[in-house]
Order: C-alpha cells, then structure tokens, then sequence
C-alpha cells in the first residue's frame, strides 16, 4: 500500500483507498486461474471488494472477467461497475432458474447475507443465511468458494481470552448467529459431500468512514446520545485490509470447508474509544450501565500467519472517522449493533 492520507478527503477518495490492491494481491491475481464471481456484491463491501479484484487483475496484467452479482443492481451501480471493467448482473439469488442462468465461473465469492432487520424477518433470514448456501454449492460444485461468514457464530468470551479462534466451538447466541452457523454447516457439508474447496471467512468487524463501531460511538457522542458500556470490548479492521486478505482466501480453501477468522489486533475498550473520539470531536461523552466480563471477540492470529497483519492500526481509523465526523462527511445509516448481547439484530 502506498503512505496512507493523514485524512481521507470525501467518498471518491475513500472508495479508492479501500479497493487499493496490495502487491501480495496481484500477485495471486497473476497465480490464480480463471474468472471471478461476486454473489451479493452490492451491499458494504462488496463494492470495494469487487473493484480491489479488477485493479488487482489488471495490474497483473491477466484477462479476467469480474461478475458482480445483486438482486437489485441501480442505475447508478450499475454504471458504476461498467465504468471499472466489473460486468454487474441482476439475479434474485434464491430463484433457481435465475441462479441457473449465471455463468460457470471457477472462483466463487459469496456475500450475500441478512444480519440488519433480522428480527421479524426470522424466515427470510434463514432463507438467505442458510438455504441459498446450499443452492450456490449445488450450481458451482466444480469452483472455488470464499465465503463470508461472522465472528457472531463464537459466544461471548472472557476479556482476558484474547478471543475466539477457529478451533473453538461455535456457541451462537440468537436466530441471525445461528443461522450464520447453519450457512457454515451447510458449506461444509456440500464441500466434503461435493469435494469442493472452501474457505469461510469470519469477519469481526469491518470497518471504513461510512459505518463501523466507532462511526456509531461518534454519532452518538456528535448526537449527545450516552454510550452503553455492557459490551465493553470489541475488534475492528479497517475494511481495506479485510478485503485484501479475503481475496487471498481464495488460494486456501479447503475440503473440508476451512475458518479463517479476520480481525483486527486490537482489544479496544469502548470508554477509551469513546472518550478519545469526544476528544477529537471536541464534545462531551457520558456512559451508562457496567462493562461485562465478556464481549464477541475474535483471535485472528491464522490469518496474520497467511496473509501478514492489517497495515491500518485502529488508532489510524479512529483518526480519520473522527476527522470525517467532524466534516460532517456521509454515512450509510447503518449502525452495527455491536452492542446488543442478546443476539436480537
């Protein structure tokens, strides 16, 4: 990565750093065989990730197509991924006829997923978390599959732990987690029953100007809204780092399906943060309620082994949300729930 910005100017320039390939990924763009497919490529990330993809490849000097997959692809979007060389497709992901008429592509990324609104929508929620998986394996048995999954599937741990790792036994706690285990269950299944090379990847939480922990905890602060302290600990990645280690995944999946968790280093502890963010917003920050002794917290030392640690420090992201805050700069309105310990999204 080139020397990063002491400050991140407005969304062109955010949406560039993060889609900035590093040279370990285009490298394994110059490695790796074949087209690439994104399913649900239009919510947070996919974006940025698809077009880290076509940068990569491009700077490999490699022909390859790059497939963004969404239920519904706008105008806007749409030309958004012409403009960079990504081929958008509308496909309702649950329709098999639809799913069907997508076309064979080897290397297989898997997005799609239901966390926010999940309660009231418990059907759809399993639907999209656990069912689709088992359709996408059934239309691509012959590729490679990185799929998202989450950190949701470990229980809350102590804060002395230092996380959960992949070896550790899922606990989830509420319907969205524990559907986001039936996802897992069910890639396992078709990747042992299939012999088909996946790799989950569970992601605890990504993290750029527009959403994250910490954009909610300065919402807050700029709102005069207190912070609760129940959930007193958390991890973050800066979004840029995630997508470069997930593009990487790709060279590791494995039968059967393998968890790499992504996550930053970090323990932060949301008074600390807090209250360094209402130092750079110049606002006062008030706290209610007790930190628990235990909190969602994830080791990510298997993917530091792989893929080397994230290049942006936690403290480098709380700088610039704090500055792009301040600026008054956009958000996507949707808050990351992090807070909540009962599993009810």
């Amino acid at each position: 990565m080139n020397e990063r910005p002491e400050w991140i100017a407005d969304e062109e320039a955010l949406e560039e750093l993060l889609s900035r390939p590093t040279p370990q990924v285009v490298e394994m763009m110059r490695r790796v065989e074949g087209d690439m497919m994104f399913l649900g490529a239009f919510g947070k990330i996919g974006p940025s990730l698809t077009w880290m993809a076509r940068r990569a490849t491009d700077l490999a000097g490699v022909p390859r197509r790059i497939y963004a997959v969404g239920r519904h692809v706008s105008p806007q979007r749409r030309q958004w991924c012409l403009d960079r060389g990504i081929e958008p497709i509308c496909c309702d992901l649950l329709d098999r006829s639809e799913l069907a008429k997508l076309p064979d592509v080897p290397n297989i990324f898997y997005l799609a997923a239901m966390k926010f609104g999940t309660t009231g929508q418990e059907p759809f929620t399993w639907a999209l978390n656990s069912f689709l998986p088992g359709l996408v394996c059934e239309r691509f048995s012959g590729s490679r599959i990185v799929a998202f999954s989450t950190g949701n599937v470990y229980p809350l741990v102590p804060v002395e732990s230092g996380g959960s790792k992949e070896e550790d036994p899922p606990e989830p706690i509420g319907e969205y987690a524990m559907s986001c285990l039936g996802r897992e269950r069910i890639f396992t299944y078709f990747s042992m029953a299939r012999n088909l090379p996946v790799v989950l990847i569970r992601l605890n939480y990504a993290h750029e100007l527009r959403y994250g922990i910490m954009v909610d905890l300065g919402q807050k602060i700029l709102d005069g809204v207190p912070i609760e302290l129940a959930m007193g600990y958390f991890n973050v990645i800066w979004q840029g780092d995630s997508n470069q280690m997930t593009l990487r995944a790709l060279e590791y999946a494995a039968v059967p399906a393998r968890p790499i968790n992504v996550t930053g280093p970090e323990l932060l502890r949301v008074r600390e943060v807090a209250s360094r963010l209402a130092e750079l917003l110049g606002r006062p920050v008030e706290f209610v309620g007790q930190e628990a002794s235990t909190a969602l917290l994830s080791n990510a030392s298997r993917a530091y082994e792989l893929f080397g640690r994230p290049q942006v420090s936690a403290e480098q992201i709380l700088r610039w949300v704090a500055d792009w805050l301040r600026r008054g700069g956009p958000t996507l309105g949707k808050p990351t729930k992090f807070q909540v310990r009962n599993g009810r999204f």
